[in-house]
């Protein structure tokens, strides 16, 4: 009698642990293979631990940019004529961009090429582009003596010696004061500006000479700017502080200050996935073979905890993505490689970043905002690349800063760092496709 109670008791167990091995090695390959995913998935993602320097950075759709950018230069300054279209109307936009050459590295030209290569007439004509050769000495930067600089720009800046210190402007310009850096950048910032204020077009798009700009910028600009000053009349504020074209998603990561939260709801989850595992099988009896207890456990207390590790794992920027479209970034934009501002805002930032001389534009920009609490926009994607790899404050020990493969990101400069990755995953012919469908519409 024993040995008969004894062998359906035996039989049992033993399908049971079949079949909970069985589920255990089902969700062990399911955990390989969503690790290998997501291996493959946030390489690019700077917040990732799968995060690849080595090929991260590689400049994939900046290259071919790069290349349109210089065909429309060549082109430029072979033309017999300037390059400009003059609008019968005021032009929406003041294009401001101020540079200065940097010893072994020339960023600038490529900049102004991806601006305006593949711009409609009616594009260019609405916009009024300053090109600023932020030195004391002109002749000192190769561009100024190109032709394609006059032909391309609305105007040529230069220091007007007449209405600022120039020697004390020209003392600025020492490698000395170059490797320091925040006077004369924040005086040139500020010395631009009111060359643009003075042009009085709506709107004032302040960039840095090492960026480039995706095919279709215009037209994703006005239609950011669109949704920036709907969103604001929706909150019923009275105006907005600027909107951001670039930021990098190296400050898009998990925050540490909020680990609290984030363990609660690590918590919270495997508490959920326990409690449904136990309901199902209560209210589904056959399942009890292959969901014994020590399977609920294992599945809810190790599975998903390892689940919920591989989540934070590939990254904020894969999991929880920015949306696409405008909105508010009132923390982590870095830096101020691109924005654009109200014209109404322009004499207050005038007004700020002459009182406070010396520092750094983001920097003083975010602090105001954030004392003010005012409205900042940012745009997704990226419409602008950084790719300057050689600061313009001097102080490297090299004279070119060639493409290179890193295994670490300690391993680049401060300015190499910044960087949109997911600029880098645009399509060409389907930006060119949607801006030539852009101008189509403009044109009917």
């Amino acid at each position: 009698m024993l040995v008969n109670r004894l062998v359906p008791t035996l039989g049992l167990s033993a399908i049971s642990s079949v079949k909970g091995l069985r589920t255990f090695l089902f969700f062990l390959l399911s955990y390989a293979l969503l690790f290998v995913v997501a291996r493959r998935q946030s390489f690019r993602d700077p917040t990732s631990i799968f995060f690849d320097a080595m090929n991260a950075y590689d400049p994939v759709y900046s290259a071919i940019r790069l290349e349109q950018a210089a065909s429309f230069i060549d082109a430029a300054s072979n033309a017999a004529a300037p390059q400009i279209t003059r609008a019968p109307r005021q032009p929406h936009f003041c294009l401001g961009i101020a540079t200065i050459a940097r010893k072994g590295a020339r960023y600038f030209k490529d900049t102004v090429g991806t601006l305006l290569e593949g711009l409609s007439e009616e594009e260019r004509a609405d916009i009024h582009l300053i090109l600023f050769i932020a030195h004391t000495d002109p002749s000192q930067h190769p561009a100024f003596a190109e032709p394609w600089l006059h032909k391309l720009a609305d105007q040529v800046l230069l220091y007007n010696a007449s209405e600022i210190d120039i020697n004390h402007i020209r003392s600025l310009e020492t490698n000395e004061a170059k490797i320091a850096g925040r006077e004369k950048a924040l005086f040139d910032y500020t010395y631009l500006l009111k060359a643009c204020a003075t042009v009085d077009t709506p709107y004032v798009i302040m960039l840095e000479d090492d960026l480039v700009a995706l095919d279709g910028w215009y037209h994703r600009t006005v239609a950011a700017l669109s949704s920036a000053e709907e969103q604001t009349r929706e909150t019923g504020a009275a105006n907005w502080l600027y909107l951001r074209l670039f930021y990098t998603e190296e400050f898009l990561g998990w925050n540490a200050e909020e680990w609290l939260n984030y363990l609660l709801y690590s918590i919270l989850v495997v508490c959920f996935v326990a409690c449904v595992l136990l309901i199902f099988r209560k209210l589904n009896p056959y399942t009890r073979s292959f969901l014994p207890n020590t399977i609920v456990v294992i599945l809810s207390g190790v599975f998903t905890p390892l689940l919920i590790g591989l989540f934070f794992a590939a990254g904020r920027v894969t999991m929880l993505p920015p949306s696409r479209g405008v909105y508010q970034m009132p923390k982590f934009g870095c830096c101020s490689q691109a924005f654009v501002f109200p014209r109404s805002r322009i004499p207050e930032l005038v007004e700020l970043y002459t009182s406070k001389h010396i520092g750094y534009v983001d920097m003083l920009t975010e602090e105001y905002a954030n004392a003010r609490n005012e409205i900042r926009w940012a745009v997704t994607p990226s419409i602008v690349q950084h790719v300057g790899r050689k600061s313009s404050k001097g102080g490297d020990d090299d004279d070119i800063l060639p493409p290179r493969k890193v295994k670490s990101k300690s391993q680049l400069t401060v300015a190499e760092r910044l960087w949109n990755f997911g600029f880098e995953m645009n399509d060409a012919e389907a930006l060119r496709a949607e801006h030539d469908a852009a101008k189509e519409r403009a044109g009917s």
